[in-house]
């Protein structure tokens, strides 16, 4: 593989289809596809007979009785979240009202910092504020089911609450949102932090996990070289970033024209929401100032 990660769209699973991926572990696709969520959430199934299901995805009573049918006579005991945002996390309650199972996993939604004064969060509308869990999973806990263990391994960055999760058995990792094979995640202040999400890309490197199953699309093959050149994306559009504010841009609207060639409408803002994260953790750093508070609008900035 190069530096630059090669993200393969053509691997995204089907959606509405039970698939088993590896001894432990089953997938089906939520149909909320789109340009976020690729051909829509993965949900997952780990064991069998009494099982786990991690991240049940939108509140979709169509996709959780097509999960329940599908399992037969196997009992879904457990409950796992990943993170927050709603087309992982509507479908908890539902799910444990069907059931009665337990749910584990992230911490309630919150913000990576505080916001600033007439700050708003742009992907407020995003989250699912109700979630609380059973169990709040934190760095090194362990769920166990009746024949898998799931490892939480905090990895902050998309969200401030997001959770991987390492099949023991199996040394493979359910990634959420925080790898994935098929785009880049979005990393949006307040919601996230670039900082945090580089941070978290580090602590997997030592990890030697034979593949990763991710949110949404294919699985991530190799993922340790993967994770090396998504890092090196990153550092390639920090400093595409830097040399804008070199040449004189201004503001934030400017940095996406300037180095987003042909983007799809759709992503111009998302776009406009990395860039910010991007310069939050530069100002972080000190490698950038600002003429007056940071914002995602109407920012003036200097090198």
């Amino acid at each position: 593989m190069s530096e630059t990660p090669t993200f393969d769209k053509d691997a995204a699973p089907q959606p509405e289809r039970l698939e088993s991926v590896s001894p432990l572990l089953r997938r089906l696709v939520a149909p909320n596809g789109g340009p976020f969520t690729a051909t829509g959430t993965c949900t997952y199934i780990v064991g069998h007979g009494k099982v786990s299901v991690v991240d049940p995805g939108p509140d979709d009573p169509a996709h959780l009785e097509r999960l329940i049918t599908a399992l037969g006579h196997e009992r879904i005991e457990q409950i796992v979240l990943t993170h927050t945002h709603r087309d992982h996390a509507d479908g908890v309650a539902r799910l444990k009202a069907l059931t009665g199972a337990r749910v584990y996993g992230c911490a309630p939604h919150h913000s990576a910092r505080p916001l600033a004064e007439g700050e708003s969060n742009p992907l407020d509308a995003s989250a699912n504020k109700d979630y609380a869990p059973d169990v709040e999973m934190k760095e090194g806990d362990v769920m166990s089911g009746a024949d898998h263990q799931l490892e939480a391994v905090f990895t902050p960055g998309h969200t401030a609450n997001h959770l991987s999760f390492i099949i023991r058995e199996e040394k493979r990792l359910l990634s959420g949102d925080h790898v994935m094979a098929w785009s880049t995640s979005i990393v949006a202040p307040p919601d996230g932090s670039m900082g945090d999400y580089m941070r978290s890309l580090e602590k997997l490197l030592p990890l030697e996990m034979e593949n990763y199953w991710p949110g949404h699309g294919g699985p991530v093959r190799e993922p340790q070289r993967f994770v090396r050149a998504l890092i090196h994306h990153r550092r390639m559009r920090e400093g595409s970033i830097l040399h804008r504010i070199t040449e004189g841009d201004r503001s934030i609207a400017d940095i996406v024209t300037a180095i987003y060639q042909n983007l799809d409408p759709r992503l111009i803002h998302a776009a406009r929401l990395s860039v910010f994260a991007h310069l939050e953790d530069l100002v972080e750093r000190g490698s950038v100032r600002c003429d007056g508070p940071l914002a995602l609008d109407g920012l003036f900035i200097k090198a």
